[in-house]
């Protein structure tokens, strides 16, 4: 039988330096011999060969190249080679974020080499100037962020497509064979994996994973912001087996095992639709005329045993997910509102932080931690708290509460929520002091029907009876934190850390308050803070305050999770670590587990394990919070649909090149002005003034003007509105 003939390369191989060192630095890790380059070439003559052996020793004499072992060749060492994520912009191309440069590095469209956004890469750095930014080519992809996408399925006579325009960050669709489509039908919202991307392929090649439903139904659309962020909507069912599986009553063998607090009082404040209760408070006397108050959190590590699939799905989850009209929990339900749930009327096994507190300075004398039992004696929710607040006295009769409960309202019951609340007053006044930052942003929350359509909008503000409970929270998780951070020598433990805000993006805000008449100091750390908390003060119930409030978190850091403590900033806390919410976040379950182990006396546990978790637990967070953001925009874009023949006032949120964003001052619905959609004038955008001009008037819209809108289109699926702007309500600037 003849053997294939390779096809014969020409006289002369051209381009031919340029094509070896693009091999070579396309896997410049490895070392090539002549044979090897031939065969990436496509040739085997014995010209070409020649041509390519005395290319590279020309490359070597250039330094170009090195030779490492006898005819084995592999690029110089380059400082032109780092190691980043890649964030891929709506225009196309990306950026590429490096550790340790201060400048991302531009990766213009055709050098992004397959590299989808998110993926860390390596990338070459070939062009260096100082006044733009750095530009380089991606020379490969180390690890996929994900080979899962949403998209809507198109198909065709032999194959088909799945569109993933939905997203701007991701800039090809996905090619899937027939015979790989599953039960998709077309127009379907799908989920697709990524099964391999050929290198003359335009597209990836793909196969559909999950049909999701029709796009625009209320469950597909909420589904695909799970699936969007790779966020589970259901448990696994052998996990629900083993959870329901579990032992959970109270046994007295286990009772002698911990401190018995079932005879203090104690109850629960939390918002009454509540389903899962994770933190009460006890409060007595003393003999010596202080206060004992009790934080005391569900045991979950009791339940959740290391190494169980219970233990392992809770780790991947790492954070329950609340949707606007749904929760995703981070344990099933017999776990997250059965057996850890602290329902009034019932022992259960808790974890808890107890302190002596004076009573006239909340000054702590003593802590205590660890494992009790203890027994709820009621539920109040934050409106009934914050009625005996508020009214200083019993006005809430032995009848049912908002919550459904049925207890006495005892005058033990009120003393207790009283000095509860005047102690937490004290406390929260010394954080103020100390330099803790008071962000109160208004929370958007709607009135829903049995369907999930939103029949109304209302916000969410944190009165005394919130604060109440956050101070008390905070209490606990500073000084768990502070009592494992002090001690000597130094033990690994999960600390919830804050870094100093942004010195350019603090330098950017106080440019746009000053446009509405707020100065700030930003000399120092503490004329930071004071400036920030005083801006907070000031914009409350005006026009322009959530926006104000929006722009001043976003030059915060963001807060993680980590093993090395850094203190927290916006709390002006030395020591911080998450103990208070083990139903809903992993981390929590991780400060309880290690907190018991060196209360029995054990070595310090693995710091280079507990910060892999840390990471983990912090990358989840973050994807929670962006499907709660999409889920809150989903649902403002479905309230608008009812409300297109509406005018609304609104303030402008945000100018850009290509529009104006406005805020809905009556429900805080964000959408955008298209310059070329606005009528009698050609607009364009000035940055310094944060605004938009008229070409022919001269007039200006600028940033938190009122203006009158309409809808003008509401794309559920896109989760995006547009309107059309009726006139600036306070006139337009000459």
């Amino acid at each position: 039988m003849n053997k294939k003939k390779r096809r014969r390369g020409p006289g002369k191989i051209t381009n031919l330096s340029e094509r070896i060192l693009k091999i070579l630095k396309a896997d410049h890790h490895k070392t090539y011999n002549y044979k090897r380059i031939a065969a990436k070439l496509d040739v085997d003559d014995p010209s070409s060969r020649n041509q390519i052996i005395k290319n590279l020793q020309q490359l070597k004499a250039k330094e170009q190249i090195v030779e490492e072992g006898r005819g084995q060749f592999k690029i110089a060492a380059n400082k032109n080679y780092h190691t980043g994520i890649l964030d891929v912009s709506g225009k196309g191309g990306g950026y590429v974020m490096v550790d340790d440069l201060e400048q991302d590095i531009y990766v213009p469209p055709h050098h992004l080499n397959k590299a989808l956004n998110g993926d860390e890469v390596e990338v070459y750095i070939y062009r260096q100037r100082r006044s733009k930014k750095h530009e380089g080519e991606i020379t490969k992809i180390i690890k996929r962020k994900t080979e899962e996408f949403v998209g809507v399925v198109k198909l065709q006579k032999k194959f088909a497509f799945v569109l993933t325009s939905e997203s701007n960050k991701m800039y090809t669709d996905i090619f899937v064979p027939l015979k790989k489509i599953g039960d998709a039908q077309d127009g379907d919202k799908v989920v697709v994996t990524i099964e391999d991307w050929p290198e003359k392929a335009d597209s990836p090649y793909g196969k559909i994973t999950k049909v999701l439903g029709k796009p625009g139904e209320h469950n597909t659309e909420i589904h695909s912001i799970l699936a969007q962020y790779g966020l589970p909507y259901e448990f696994p069912k052998e996990v629900e087996e083993y959870a329901n599986k579990i032992d959970t009553s109270i046994k007295e063998e286990e009772i002698a095992k911990r401190r018995d607090m079932r005879d203090v009082l104690t109850y629960t404040i939390d918002p009454k639709d509540a389903k899962d209760f994770d933190d009460a408070l006890s409060f007595q006397k003393l003999e010596n005329g202080n206060y004992e108050v009790g934080v005391h959190i569900a045991d979950v590590s009791h339940y959740l045993v290391p190494d169980t699939i219970l233990d392992d799905e809770a780790y991947e989850r790492a954070t329950s997910v609340y949707l606007v009209d749904r929760v995703v929990p981070m344990l099933p339900e017999i776990l997250s509102n059965g057996a850890c749930s602290l329902r009034p009327n019932e022992e259960k096994y808790t974890f808890s932080a107890v302190f002596e507190m004076v009573p006239e300075t909340s000054k702590i004398v003593n802590s205590w931690f660890g494992r009790t039992v203890t027994y709820s004696d009621a539920r109040f929710a934050y409106e009934e708290a914050q009625a005996i607040i508020e009214s200083r006295s019993n006005i809430i009769p032995a009848a049912v509460s908002l919550t459904g409960e049925e207890y006495t309202v005892t005058n033990e019951l009120v003393e207790a929520t009283l000095e509860l609340d005047r102690l937490a007053k004290i406390m929260r006044r010394q954080r103020m002091k100390d330099g803790a930052i008071s962000f109160d942003k208004v929370e958007v929350k709607f009135n829903l029907d049995d369907d999930a359509n939103p029949t109304g909008v209302f916000f969410k503000t944190s009165k005394d009876a919130n604060k109440l409970i956050e101070e008390f929270m905070l209490l606990a998780n500073r000084k768990v934190s502070e009592f494992i951070g002090k001690q000597r020598p130094k033990k690994t433990f999960v600390y919830r850390i804050h870094d100093e805000p942004n010195d350019e993006k603090l330098a950017s805000l106080e440019k746009v308050v000053g446009k509405f008449g707020y100065k700030m100091n930003l000399t120092d750390r503490k004329s930071v803070t004071s400036s920030l908390n005083q801006l907070l003060v000031d914009v409350q119930g005006k026009k322009e305050q959530n926006m104000v409030d929006t722009l001043a978190i976003r030059t915060m850091s963001k807060a993680v999770y980590s093993t090395e403590n850094i203190g927290h900033y916006g709390l002006a806390f030395e020591y911080y670590s998450h103990f208070t919410s083990p139903i809903r976040r992993y981390p929590d379950v991780m400060v309880h587990r290690l907190l018991q182990h060196y209360l029995d006396g054990g070595k310090s546990a693995s710091e280079e394990e507990y910060e892999q978790k840390c990471k983990h637990s912090s990358h989840m967070e973050q994807l929670a919070t962006s499907s709660e953001r999409d889920s809150i925009k989903y649902m403002q874009v479905k309230f608008m649909q009812d409300h297109q023949d509406e005018e609304f006032v609104g303030v402008i949120s945000g100018v850009t090149e290509w529009g104006i964003y406005v805020e809905i001052i009556s429900n805080k619905c964000e959408g955008m002005v298209r310059l070329r959609d606005i009528k009698g004038d050609h607009y364009e955008f000035d940055q310094d003034s944060y605004s938009v001009i008229g070409q022919k008037s001269g007039n200006q819209i600028t940033l938190g003007d009122e203006v009158v809108v309409k809808v003008k289109e509401a794309d559920l699926v896109k989760k995006h509105l547009d309107f059309t702007l009726v006139g600036v309500k306070e006139g337009l600037h000459q």
